[in-house]
């Protein structure tokens, strides 16, 4: 019998857990726990880690999992190899449902970078004022830069002395967010520089629009290398796969697709 483990924390995530629930996929969810209040689910949802690749192993066998979705953030760089590792570990199919990252526009001023040490070096030496758009956990490397005034978008309020950067402004928000919006943002923090992660998908994209009609540089830290894996944008193919064991138009077994 299928039973499905969808990893998740992108918007489609969600989307495929709600196509799976209308499709009567058993199925359970997995959040990290990295937010406080996570979007409600349709479908039987943990929240936490696994205890690494071994743990997610033991969850797999236990609960007699017979796919594996990744469809976690791009930069959730160790839960997607602790997946790649269980899975091969365990013989389990594994998906990624992976959106496509950016890719600079006419206009663009990207200043490309491999790591958040990278991004932080890329900020000029004067005081900038920066809109940091990469989440909670990456901020320790900009302390090394506390010239600077950082606006930051959380989803979740911080703990009062728990940021590590001295000069700060938050901004509580969930995406999506309109390119209107952050420009008007950006406008009344006058930022004069922006950091990104190259997420990719829309929820998010707006930022990248209103830099670029702003003229504002853009250092964009690139994903991090991860096993090679089955692949896939999009919700209908993840369904197809689980269903016929191939995607779209791909003649590989089941067994092909769990990646290494």
């Amino acid at each position: 019998m299928t039973h499905v483990l969808l990893l998740g924390g992108t918007s489609g995530a969600s989307q495929l857990a709600q196509a799976l629930h209308r499709g009567g996929v058993p199925a359970v969810f997995s959040y990290a726990g990295v937010t406080q209040s996570p979007v409600a689910q349709l479908l039987p949802t943990r929240i936490g880690g696994f205890g690494g690749a071994e743990g997610l192993a033991q969850f797999i066998r236990s609960e007699r999992i017979t796919h594996v979705v990744d469809a976690t953030h791009p930069f959730a760089a160790q839960m997607s190899r602790n997946a790649c590792a269980a899975c091969d570990a365990t013989g389990t199919p594994l998906l990624a449902l992976e959106r496509a990252p950016w890719q600079p526009q006419a206009g663009d001023r990207w200043i490309e970078v491999p790591d958040m040490a990278g991004a932080a070096a890329a900020l000029p030496q004067e005081a900038a004022r920066v809109f940091l758009a990469v989440g909670r956990k990456q901020l320790a490397a900009f302390a090394e830069r506390p010239a600077h005034h950082y606006l930051l978008r959380l989803v979740d309020a911080p703990e009062p002395g728990s940021l590590p950067l001295p000069d700060t402004t938050v901004v509580l928000g969930r995406g999506p967010f309109s390119a209107h919006d952050d420009e008007a943002l950006l406008r009344t923090h006058r930022i004069g520089w922006l950091v990104a992660k190259n997420a990719g998908g829309e929820a998010t994209r707006g930022k990248l629009e209103a830099a670029r009609a702003l003229g504002l540089p853009i250092v964009m830290v690139q994903r991090p290398v991860l096993p090679e894996r089955a692949r896939t944008e999009d919700v209908a193919a993840v369904l197809h796969w689980i269903a016929h064991g191939a995607l779209p138009g791909a003649g590989a077994a089941i067994s092909a697709a769990s990646g290494a």
